[in-house]
């Protein structure tokens, strides 16, 4: 029986699943394709439960507890049954829609303290100012990572400051949020250098005859691999050797320094578990090696928990097909904002050429960029294809598309107040007045149990980076949101194109369509918030 009510959560609803056959492992799956839907939303497969009972029967009992099974964060229980695939259940539907898209249980809880502290560092931003695709992917990549730890609650200093104009004019148009401006102190850089004559792994640099010249800016030479074997530390590229270390180097790490010790100033308890902040570097394939010189250089000059916590995303290369010549971000933008142009002005005609749609002819360009660049794991490959033919203000895949989906929904709920005004009919009652049980049709499961239940776990299942463990490299679910908006955009429009929302305004209809306005405002709470992690505001118009 139930003993209390909550916001149902998937985790809290397989955990209690779990339990009632007495096994902490995974035995539950949840289903999302429609068609096992139609008959149960979870099963534990036949295979599992052979392994865990005599013959895969299930004790009567058992089978009892999991139709008992209520509380705090759990689904309802509708009915729970042996089949030839293995142990069913299906939920009770309208009561899961009630308590996922009714009014909140209790009072908002209140704001909690960071939840531990990041430095992201993209050294990308260090090159020059032009930002080849391969840096444009890292930057958006390491900007989509801040947004999704800042929306779980985790304080984000992103290094470096911005120097240059011309890569701000860049991340504006991107609509990239990164602080600019702002010095490295020379005491930093002088405390480094006093480090380094007090260092063992460095010797003076000397220029050898006949070698060329080398910048004028060499301070010393740091031997790394020598280094790397006394430490005992792995993962690192057999290849590092001896590292020259410049000015530029130690300013890099200066900078990295202060933003730590911001860190420390704002989160003075260390965050969870005690611990200081973690610094992740978002660097591309390309620039890895280099990256790994400037971290060992960091852990021998400022030894601590902080340089041994350093981890590396590493992003994987970009292929840029039928390229004229090689092609920075700003061009690679402009050829982008062309082509949706050009597409949009094919589709909607001489209505796109109008002054209103600059907006959101630059915020479709900016979508479709970042989901091009965002949408496939970090490790992949990207191919950007330049050709016309590439683009599309509807193809399934794209960002274009998720955005034109959220934009049907501005413009339903934008018909629905205009009517509401003229008389034809009457407001939205509160959610708790609502019938839930009015919500019968295949899509409106599927947009609730795929999408609006499991979107708080999908937001904090890809702002999860690994604890420390041995090794560098981390791997990050930085593609799920791209994918979760595509494939909700998918169903969406199948439903809306299959279901008429805003029926003949008859008293007896009103039941249904007010539970679907109340789903389809949930779906679109969840379009907003999920687009915000990506910079990309919801147009209300396309």
């Amino acid at each position: 029986m139930e003993t209390g009510e909550g916001r149902p959560g998937l985790a809290a609803t397989l955990q209690a699943l779990n339990g009632a056959l007495g096994r902490p492992a995974g035995l539950w799956l949840k289903e999302s394709g429609a068609r096992n839907l139609r008959h149960r939303d979870f099963l534990a497969p036949r295979a599992a439960l052979s392994a865990a009972f005599p013959e895969g029967q299930v004790p009567a009992e058992v089978v009892e507890a999991v139709t008992s099974l209520g509380g705090p964060g759990v689904l309802p229980v509708r009915g729970c049954w042996q089949t030839p695939a293995g142990l069913s259940v299906q939920l009770r539907r309208p009561e899961a829609f009630r308590r996922l898209l009714g009014p909140p249980p209790g009072p908002c809880p209140a704001e909690a303290a960071p939840a531990g502290r990041v430095v992201l560092h993209c050294p990308a931003l260090r090159g020059a100012p032009a930002l080849p695709p391969r840096h444009l992917r890292a930057l958006l990549l390491t900007d989509h990572l801040a947004q999704l730890l800042r929306a779980q609650g985790v304080g984000v200093h992103l290094v470096p400051a911005l120097a240059e104009e011309g890569s701000q004019e860049v991340l504006r148009q991107l609509r990239i949020d990164w602080p600019s401006g702002g010095s490295v102190l020379p005491d930093a850089v002088s405390a480094l250098k006093q480090a380094l004559r007090r260092c063992p792994c460095a010797t003076a640099y000397e220029q050898e005859p006949g070698r060329a010249a080398l910048p004028n800016d060499v301070v010393c030479k740091v031997h790394l691999k020598s280094f790397v074997e006394q430490q005992g530390l792995v993962g690192y590229d057999p290849n590092l050797d001896v590292l020259l270390v410049t000015e530029g180097k130690l300013r890099s790490l200066a900078e990295l320094q202060q933003a730590v010790l911001q860190c420390m100033v704002s989160n003075p308890a260390g965050g969870q578990g005690g611990c200081c902040c973690s610094i992740v570097h978002v660097v591309n394939c390309e620039e890895e090696f280099q990256q790994q010189q400037l971290d060992l250089l960091w852990r021998i000059l400022d030894p601590g928990t902080h340089t041994a916590l350093q981890k590396h995303l590493v992003c994987g290369p970009v292929k840029v097909m039928n390229p004229s010549s090689p092609i920075g971000a700003e061009q690679y933008i402009q050829l982008r904002k062309h082509q949706m142009y050009e597409a949009s002005v094919m589709k909607y005609g001489e209505l796109a050429q109008d002054e209103a749609w600059t907006e959101v002819i630059d915020t479709l360009t900016v979508a479709a960029i970042r989901f091009e660049m965002l949408s496939t794991a970090h490790r992949s490959q990207i191919t950007l294809d330049l050709e016309d033919s590439s683009i599309s203000t509807k193809g399934t895949k794209s960002g274009a598309f998720v955005m034109y989906n959220c934009a049907r929904l501005a413009t339903l709920f934008d018909t629905y107040q205009r009517a509401v005004e003229r008389g034809t009919y009457p407001p939205l009652p509160p959610a708790s007045e609502l019938n839930y049980s009015c919500l019968r049709e295949e899509g409106e499961w599927l947009l609730l149990f795929n999408y609006l239940l499991p979107f708080p776990e999908v937001l904090e299942q890809a702002a999860q980076l690994p604890a420390p463990t041995k090794g560098i490299r981390i791997t990050a679910n930085t593609e799920t949101v791209c994918k979760f908006l595509i494939q909700l955009s998918m169903d969406f429009s199948s439903y809306y194109n299959r279901v008429h929302v805003l029926g003949e305004p008859f008293p007896h209809l009103f039941d249904q369509m007010f539970a679907r306005l109340q789903l389809l405002g949930a779906v679109r709470d969840v379009f907003h918030s999920a687009l915000a992690t990506l910079h990309l505001p919801p147009l209300s118009q396309i």
